[in-house]
């Protein structure tokens, strides 16, 4: 696979729930080492759009996945190159943190059982390590904090090997140190191979921060597709039914204010 080749291409996408439709049209391609973020109000077709991909809805149109047909593919064939981390949801059983993270192996193992296979181990610890949770391996899953839950999510993503990894609010309920860490992870893992992470984010300081490119999407619909540096105000705005560069210039002003103030006092 070359640079110039998409590692994920998505054309006219269309789906929805039943006979409502939600997203209508939708088409992107994203390349090797790059990061998509797409934004957009509530109810636009976000979270729709990650789990069409997924393949966890039906669509009509055509996703194609490291050469791959995501109509046509086996769900196995599709969890061994695309992972998919929705919301963060309350963990009910009580597996181990290595247990855990030891299912991400499911798609790649042989026997009946993926701590079975001695290669799936070494991945495993890795993922654990590269997200900072091998010192929690034997900590019941139930027993975590947020933000450790979410990074254990994470290295099970991780430990799935896969080239895509789809992303639905990864940060949502994560205070400001847990989402700088989380998206530290994912940079790092992004640059080794061919790989690539869509994600949905609320956030958009956040996702201009992490994001290569941005598609923004309105009533299912995208209205814009365009490198994060680059992102036209007025499709944001469009997207978002209000003045963004007013409320960021302003969130802008308070701080340097409150900066200003502390310095002062410091004299």
């Amino acid at each position: 696979m070359t640079e110039q080749t998409p590692i994920l291409s998505v054309r006219e996408l269309h789906c929805g729930y039943t006979d409502i439709p939600v997203l209508h049209g939708i088409s992107f391609d994203v390349f090797p080492k790059e990061k998509l973020c797409i934004l957009g109000a509530n109810g636009c077709g976000k979270t729709t759009l990650l789990r069409a991909i997924a393949r966890i809805l039906p669509f009509h149109g055509s996703v194609t996945a490291c050469g791959l047909s995501i109509h046509q593919a086996k769900r196995i064939e599709i969890a061994r190159i695309m992972a998919f981390l929705s919301q963060m949801n309350t963990i009910c059983f009580s597996y181990s943190v290595y247990q855990t993270v030891m299912m991400g192996r499911y798609c790649h193992k042989k026997g009946m059982f993926p701590s079975d296979v001695p290669a799936g181990q070494g991945v495993v610890e890795e993922s654990m390590r590269q997200t900072g949770i091998w010192e929690l391996r034997d900590r019941p899953i139930c027993e975590l904090s947020g933000g450790q839950l979410q990074r254990v999510l994470l290295a099970r993503v991780f430990a799935q090997s896969p080239s895509i990894i789809l992303l639905d609010e990864p940060t949502n309920h994560l205070d400001l140190k847990y989402q700088v860490e989380l998206i530290a992870y994912l940079n790092e893992w992004v640059k080794s191979g061919e790989r690539c992470v869509v994600s949905v984010m609320h956030d958009i300081n956040l996702a201009l921060s992490f994001a290569d490119k941005l598609l923004l999407l309105k009533d299912g619909v995208a209205i814009d597709a365009a490198p994060a540096n680059a992102c036209s105000l007025k499709s944001l705005d469009k997207a978002y039914e209000m003045d963004i560069d007013s409320y960021m210039s302003a969130a802008s002003e308070r701080w340097k204010h409150l900066t200003a103030y502390n310095k002062e006092r410091e004299k």
